[in-house]
C-alpha cells in the first residue's frame, strides 16, 4: 500500500525589533547596540530575515544601517537584511543604497482611506508612483517587497481597491506581498476571511502577515494568517512596537512548532538572550509572566505542583525550560510547601530528617506570608538558621514587641519578655529601633533582676550571597561579656526583626551561661 508523506511548511520570520520595535516610545537604540541586536538575531537566532530600519529617519539611522549590512556581508547574510522605505520616487531607494543594503520594504497604501486623505492621490495616481519606484528600484538591483499600509482596514472598507492594486503588481517582480494590520482591529477570524480572499484570488503570490496587538490579538491573529497560507510572520523580540506592540517572537515560535507542526528555521535555546539583551538596550523591562522569557514562567509555586514534578513531571508541558536554555525553579514562599522545599535541597544536595524539613517548611512559609519569594541561594541559610540556633529550652522569650520611628523624634520601643517564666515589660527611646529595642531589655534586666547583659561589640548587616534584597537579610551581631565573646545570627526579611532574633539567641546563651 502507498503511503503519503506530508511535509509541514516552511515559514519565513522576519524580525522587525530593529525598525518596528524601535517604535515603542521612549526606545532608541544607538547604531553598536543594533549591531549588537541584529548579529544575535542572524547568528543566534538565525531569523530569515531582519528589518533593520526606516529610509531617511537620520544620520545616526544610516551609520547603523551601515554598519549591520558590513557585518552581513562579511559573514555572508547581507540577503537577510531590509529596510522599510517610502514611495518618494528616488529618494529612499537611494538612502537605502547607500548603506549597502540590497532590499527594500516599500511602504504602499492598503485602503483607499490612507491613499485618498493621507497621500491626497487617487489609486491610479498612486499605482503610478509605486511603479516608479518600483522601476528604479530594479535599475538599481535592489530586492523589492511591499507593504500593503493599514490592509486590515482596506479589507473592511474598501477592498476592491486593494484587488485593483494587487492585480497591476503582481505583473512586477515584487517578491512578498506584506499584509499588515496595522491597527491591530482583527480577529483571527477575520483574519482568515481576509486571507482566504486574498489567496482565491492570487494564489501564487507569497504573503505575509505582520500583526499588532491592540486587542491582544497578535499571536492568535499571526497563526491565522499561517492557517491559511501566510508564508511570513513579521514578529519582534519581547513584542516591542508601536502603542502595545507587535507578535512577540518567542510566543510565535514556539506556538508555530508546537501548536500548528509548522517548521521555522528559528534556534530556540538563545530566545532568552535575545529578550535579556533587547530588554536591556531598550529599557523595557519584561513582565515576569511573559511566556517564555518571563522569569516566572518556569518557577512552580504550589507545592502540589512540585509534587506532581517529583513524580514523573506531571505539571511539565512541552515548554521545558532547557528547551530555551533555561532551567525549572521551585518558588520557597507561603504556598510552597514540603515538596518544593524536598527538591531544592536535594538539588543542593541538602538531607534533612522529616522533623527538620517541618521545621524549615515552617520557617519559609512564615517568611512568605510578608516577603515576595525565597530562592534557592538563601535555602542554605535559612536551615542553618533553624536548625543551628533550635534548643530544648528557650530561658527568654520574645513575648511582643513595637517599634515606632517617627520624623523629628526619637524611636520608641515597648516590649514584653519571659525571663526563666516571667513576664517583664518596658519601653525606651534609642538613635534607632533596634538601640531603643535593647535599651528597653536592658531596663528589664536593670529595673528588675538587678543585671546587666554583654555589651554588643560589632553589628554587621548582610544580604545572603545570591538571595534578594526583599527576601532575607542577616544580621551578625557580636556582643562581649566580660574576657568572653559571644556571636548570633538573625536571618528575616526584616532587617530589625533579624537583629532581635540574633539579640535573643545571645540572651540564652547568656542565661545558659549564667
Amino acid at each position: 500500500m502507498e503511503t503519503t508523506t506530508f511535509t509541514h511548511p516552511l515559514i519565513e520570520i522576519m524580525d522587525s525589533t530593529l525598525r518596528d520595535g524601535e517604535q515603542t516610545s521612549g526606545v532608541s537604540f544607538l547604531p553598536h547596540e543594533k549591531l549588537m541586536i541584529a548579529r544575535m538575531l542572524m547568528n543566534d537566532i538565525n531569523v530569515d530575515r531582519l528589518e533593520v530600519a526606516s529610509a531617511k529617519v537620520s544620520e545616526g539611522e544610516k551609520d547603523a544601517v551601515k554598519l549591520i549590512c558590513k557585518y552581513a556581508e562579511k559573514v555572508g547574510m547581507l540577503n537577510k537584511v531590509e529596510v522599510l522605505g517610502f514611495v518618494d520616487g528616488k529618494q529612499s531607494i537611494d538612502w537605502i543604497d547607500s548603506c549597502g543594503c540590497h532590499n527594500i520594504n516599500l511602504l504602499a497604501k492598503g485602503s483607499l482611506k490612507h491613499c485618498t486623505e493621507q497621500l491626497h492621490k487617487t489609486p491610479d495616481e498612486h499605482l503610478d508612483d509605486i511603479m516608479r519606484s518600483l522601476d528604479y528600484a530594479e535599475k538599481k538591483g535592489m530586492g523589492v517587497n511591499i507593504y500593503l499600509e493599514d490592509w486590515s482596514s482596506g479589507m473592511h472598507d474598501s477592498p476592491d481597491y486593494i484587488y485593483r492594486l494587487m492585480e497591476q503588481l503582481v505583473k512586477t517582480n515584487i517578491k512578498r506581498f506584506m499584509l499588515p494590520d496595522t491597527l491591530g482591529i482583527t480577529n483571527p477570524l477575520q483574519v482568515i476571511e481576509f486571507f482566504r480572499k486574498m489567496r482565491k484570488r492570487f494564489p501564487d503570490v507569497h504573503f505575509d502577515f505582520h500583526a499588532h496587538n491592540d486587542y491582544d490579538l497578535a499571536v492568535s491573529n499571526s497563526l491565522a494568517a499561517v492557517l491559511c497560507g501566510a508564508k511570513g510572520i513579521h514578529v519582534t523580540v519581547n513584542g516591542l512596537g508601536e502603542r502595545c506592540g507587535n507578535a512577540p517572537l518567542a510566543s510565535v515560535q514556539v506556538i508555530l512548532k508546537d501548536q500548528f507542526l509548522a517548521r521555522t528555521n528559528i534556534k530556540e535555546d538563545k530566545l532568552n538572550d535575545i529578550s535579556r539583551l533587547v530588554e536591556e538596550y531598550s529599557g523595557i523591562a519584561i513582565a515576569p509572566n511573559q511566556p517564555i522569557v518571563g522569569d516566572n514562567v518556569f518557577t512552580q509555586v504550589a507545592g502540589v505542583h512540585a509534587d506532581g514534578d517529583n513524580k514523573n513531571l506531571l505539571y511539565c508541558n512541552a515548554l521545558v525550560p532547557e528547551r530555551f536554555g533555561r532551567r525549572r525553579e521551585y518558588a520557597l514562599g507561603k504556598n510552597s510547601g514540603k515538596a518544593n522545599v524536598a527538591l531544592n535541597l536535594q538539588k543542593l544536595g541538602l538531607e534533612l530528617t522529616a522533623e527538620q524539613m517541618a521545621k524549615v517548611s515552617k520557617r519559609i512559609t512564615e517568611l512568605g506570608e510578608r516577603k515576595e519569594i525565597v530562592t534557592q541561594d538563601d535555602l542554605p541559610y535559612i536551615v542553618n538558621d533553624v536548625l543551628k540556633h533550635t534548643t530544648p529550652e528557650e530561658k527568654v522569650k520574645l513575648i511582643s514587641y513595637m517599634v515606632t520611628s517617627t520624623y523629628g523624634l526619637k524611636p520608641i520601643a515597648s516590649i514584653k519578655v519571659e525571663i526563666r517564666g516571667k513576664q517583664y515589660a518596658a519601653e525606651s527611646t534609642g538613635d534607632g529601633q533596634y538601640d531603643a529595642f535593647v535599651k528597653a531589655l536592658r531596663k528589664i534586666y536593670k529595673t528588675y533582676l538587678d543585671r546587666t547583659f554583654p555589651i554588643l561589640a560589632n553589628y554587621a548587616v548582610t544580604i545572603p550571597p545570591g538571595g534578594r534584597t526583599d527576601a532575607l537579610v542577616q544580621t551578625v551581631i557580636t556582643w562581649r561579656n566580660g574576657d568572653k565573646m559571644i556571636r548570633t545570627r538573625g536571618l528575616d526579611a526584616d532587617q530589625t526583626e533579624a537583629a532581635i532574633k540574633a539579640t535573643l539567641r545571645m540572651l540564652n546563651i547568656f542565661e545558659e551561661q549564667s
